[in-house]
């Protein structure tokens, strides 16, 4: 197993931060103004096509390649390394699939099916598979390192780029590789080669189950610049390839079981998942029905809009109560349903400042700011006074949300979104 990289997986995630701020600011320049009208020209024709993956992917890669040859010959990178030019072609990537993100991704219903399709299916095998069934040897099960790996993976739906989608693959399949590693060195064994790193990986992936996972690694396949997708990238990526094609085909055979043992599995597994849904809406209607027996004031009309308030749904103009939540109990129970949330970073990234450093800021960003946190002060404090009760803080909920956030993963967001309320040559 290759574990090395080369000169492109010199380009490591933390650096990735410093590459779209350096972009941008060479973007700037009044002297890439040719550049730059070329890239809002090729981002307009692109979204104004329908969409052909062929045809797509050869459009971004030429494009991209022509882009970074014209990078090289230009005074803006006069002298400039190899690293600083890769760092340039990593930005204009970042930047264009970003702003296509949603022509691109997911664009045929046929990827949208197959997601689907695999997402219902591996939701039914995780019920049954175990290690075992993939031949992955004893020494080689650990649920710590396995669950830190799916965490990985399962961040690949908080980004748009190509590049930061395939870091989230990486980094998942880097735990693998390191806990393979670590085992044989322990015990004096050879290097895990593929025959060992890809069952932990297909049951990885299998555990998480990430949605879109097949969009996912199509976009990828499509839309990462080729050059790039080398070395330790593309075994990675490859692998995840065979992961997904076996989870796609899977069948008796493939687990050492007999088919008629495995289908009779499948059907329990989808019996069984259907049950809990089934179980959780007759609680629901038991609940409902006590009570209204129980409390007879209340009527059932009262309870089911109560359940669609607790359940998110919408509940039109219908009051529940007569007690109504106060501030401080919808703070607990919001703080409480973002540190649950897998999409908690989408959540918070209308707010641009949130994820700044101080670094980040420069003196245009003041007045910006402070009309921002006029607004949410006053926001605050009118529903405080409509609500009838005074503002309260929840610091325990407040801190933990804090720590979950990752700010290395956001420091590129972030700054992409305080330079959107600065004058911006690259909007």
């Amino acid at each position: 197993m290759d574990g090395g990289g080369g000169a492109s997986e010199a380009f490591s995630s933390s650096t990735a931060p410093l590459a779209w701020h350096d972009f941008l600011e060479r973007m700037r320049h009044p002297s890439a103004a040719d550049f730059v009208k070329s890239i809002k020209s090729f981002i307009v024709s692109f979204s104004n096509r329908a969409p052909d993956p062929e045809k797509d992917s050869a459009a971004v890669q030429n494009f991209l390649a022509n882009m970074e040859e014209a990078f090289r010959a230009h005074m803006l990178w006069a002298g400039s390394s190899e690293e600083e030019l890769e760092s340039a072609g990593e930005g204009l990537e970042k930047y264009v699939m970003t702003k296509l993100f949603n022509r691109a991704f997911a664009s045929l219903p046929e990827d949208v099916q197959h997601d689907e399709e695999l997402f219902e299916k591996m939701a039914l095998l995780q019920q049954f598979v175990r290690p075992e069934n993939l031949d992955i040897k004893p020494e080689f099960q650990n649920e710590t390192s396995w669950l830190l790996a799916q965490k990985e993976l399962q961040k690949i739906n908080m980004y748009k780029a190509p590049r930061d989608k395939l870091v989230c693959i990486l980094n998942c399949c880097r735990v693998i590789n390191n806990l393979l590693l670590n085992v044989s060195i322990s015990s004096n064994a050879n290097p895990p080669g593929a025959d060992e790193f890809l069952p932990v990986l297909i049951f990885v992936t299998l555990k998480a189950n990430p949605p879109q996972l097949h969009s996912n690694l199509v976009y990828i396949q499509r839309y990462r610049r080729q050059a790039r997708l080398v070395s330790e990238a593309a075994y990675f990526f490859t692998n995840i390839l065979s992961a997904e094609s076996f989870l796609g085909s899977i069948n008796g055979e493939s687990l050492s079981m007999d088919e008629t043992e495995f289908q009779k599995k499948m059907e329990s597994a989808r019996a069984h998942l259907l049950g809990l849904s089934t179980n959780t809406e007759e609680n629901r209607n038991k609940i409902i029905e006590s009570s209204t027996v129980n409390a007879p004031d209340v009527s059932k009309t009262q309870v089911e809009e109560a359940y669609a308030f607790k359940e998110g749904k919408d509940i039109g103009s219908s009051q529940l109560f007569e007690s109504r939540p106060s501030i401080s109990d919808l703070e607990k129970k919001g703080a409480i349903d973002l540190l649950k949330d897998d999409e908690l970073i989408e959540n918070l990234k209308e707010y641009p400042y949130l994820y700044a450093n101080v670094g980040d800021l420069t003196v245009d960003d003041v007045e910006s700011l402070l009309s921002c946190y006029k607004k949410l002060v006053l926001k605050y404090v009118c529903l405080s006074k409509g609500m009838g009760i005074s503002a309260s803080c929840t610091q325990e909920l407040d801190s933990q949300i804090v720590s979950k956030l990752d700010t290395s993963d956001l420091s590129d967001v972030a700054n992409d979104k305080i330079k959107e309320n600065r004058p911006e040559v690259l909007d």
